[in-house]
């Protein structure tokens, strides 16, 4: 699924390119309003521009593309994704350093004081963690 998504969004920065590139090329229409007022007859002023280029076929045919991807990328982008518990709950289980009661060494003498206690364990097993 991600690599369909990275498919969409290169076609559709390829066609936003192609038309920004195709729109700079084109002869604008206000190019031709100077020769109306001149000495140049231009019948196209506010009326039909006759059959159109391949230029502006070309950018109608991006600018579908376009959509079409923009399209593409809301409905992928619309469904939910996966609950992980995040990268916390692939970390191993180890055991708590000083959990487990230490065994004191025999000596002949008598002991004066009991054994210390051993540290609490927390129920995760992994007390060297960011509490939540």
């Amino acid at each position: 699924m991600n690599s369909l998504h990275t498919i969409i969004v290169v076609v559709q920065v390829v066609s936003a390119l192609t038309i920004v590139g195709l729109v700079l090329l084109q002869h604008g229409k206000g190019a031709d309003m100077g020769a109306s007022f001149g000495s140049g007859a231009s019948g196209s002023l506010f009326g039909a521009t006759g059959s159109s280029n391949f230029l502006s076929k070309f950018t109608g045919i991006a600018a579908a593309i376009f959509f079409a991807a923009t399209l593409g990328l809301a409905f992928i982008s619309n469904k939910p994704a996966e609950v992980s518990g995040g990268v916390m709950e692939n970390l191993p289980v180890s055991a708590v350093p000083g959990a487990e009661p230490t065994v004191p060494a025999a000596s002949t003498a008598a002991p004066t004081a009991a054994p210390a206690a051993p540290a609490p364990a927390t129920g995760t097993g992994q007390s060297n963690q960011i509490p939540k």
